[in-house]
């Protein structure tokens, strides 16, 4: 057992699935299938089940999943602080943001910080807003950005920026002149939605539960796993959706989509910088965060 291979271990655990794992440390299927098994024979037991279409860590690979975290973090900690020791910053940070700051906030954010510390390397992991979430809970992640109020107590969270909301349509749309339209015309048009665990949908949820409305009384017709996805769907004439005009201003302004407000509906968000309440950040991403806080004076 060595670290290489908890490393291994806990990639297989966190995107439940050998092939992935391997795609994340560029290294074969078969390497990874063999560095697992050399890690069930240390054992003495087995620690990954290997399913249909996933694999998942049984109850001892649970238990190693909890130390191997742990042991990693402990690792990056020391290396992080030896290097501030000597005067230099250099290292693998690691942060997560769900799609809209994934993709729109934290390439520009990255590409001032690494600027100013070029050694340290960061891999960023997108995905919905409760995918981010988990990862900081379980320790795949110290810091995320995500687009609704986590709302778990596991978390601190706080307001980044503010995010405008708008009905995206497209140019060809019966409302692509309107400015505004009423609740009561959202009600009836095809809707797409975003997929369970997006920010997007909890904060249009919210938005909506201030009106004595859902999602759900929305005349909903397709339900996509991506904002990219929501936007071909737009365009295709799917149907209209509510998306960050942070997602969609290249496409406003080329005119290949329209935004429009809605009456009485305030589509106004927030982003939010999370950790975990009970662990300490390494030195990188205690930085990190002091960086972030300082470029949104928070």
């Amino acid at each position: 057992m060595d670290l290489w291979q908890l490393n291994i271990f806990c990639k297989v655990v966190e995107l439940k699935s050998f092939s992935k794992a391997g795609n994340a440390v560029n290294i074969t299927q078969p390497t990874i299938s063999t560095h697992i098994k050399e890690l069930e024979n240390a054992f003495g037991c087995k620690l990954i089940d290997r399913l249909p279409k996933e694999a998942i860590p049984t109850k001892a690979g649970e238990i190693l999943y909890s130390y191997a975290r742990r042991m990693i973090t402990l690792n990056e900690e020391a290396t992080a602080a030896i290097s501030q020791f000597l005067g230099r910053m250099n290292g693998d940070l690691k942060v997560g943001g769900s799609t809209i700051p994934g993709t729109y906030i934290f390439p520009k954010v990255i590409g001032e910080f690494k600027i100013k510390y070029p050694e340290i390397n960061i891999s960023i992991s997108i995905g919905d807003t409760q995918s981010i979430i988990n990862q900081v809970i379980n320790g795949a992640i110290e810091l995320g950005i995500v687009g609704a109020d986590p709302k778990n107590d596991k978390i601190i969270h706080l307001k980044l920026m503010e995010d405008k909301m708008c009905l995206i349509v497209p140019p060809h749309h019966k409302w692509a002149n309107h400015n505004t339209i009423s609740l009561t015309m959202l009600l009836k048009e095809p809707f797409i939605s975003r997929g369970h665990g997006s920010g997007t949908l909890k904060s249009t949820n919210d938005i909506l539960s201030k009106k004595n409305l859902s999602i759900n009384n929305l005349n909903v017709v397709a339900q996509m796993g991506s904002t990219e996805a929501v936007k071909q769907g737009i365009k295709n004439g799917v149907g209209i959706s509510i998306v960050s005009t942070l997602a969609v201003s290249d496409e406003i302004e080329a005119g290949t989509l329209k935004a429009i407000d809605i009456k009485d509906l305030n589509l106004f968000r927030h982003f939010y910088l999370i950790k975990h309440k009970q662990r300490t950040l390494t030195p990188l991403s205690a930085m990190f965060e002091i960086y972030l806080r300082n470029a949104f004076n928070i």
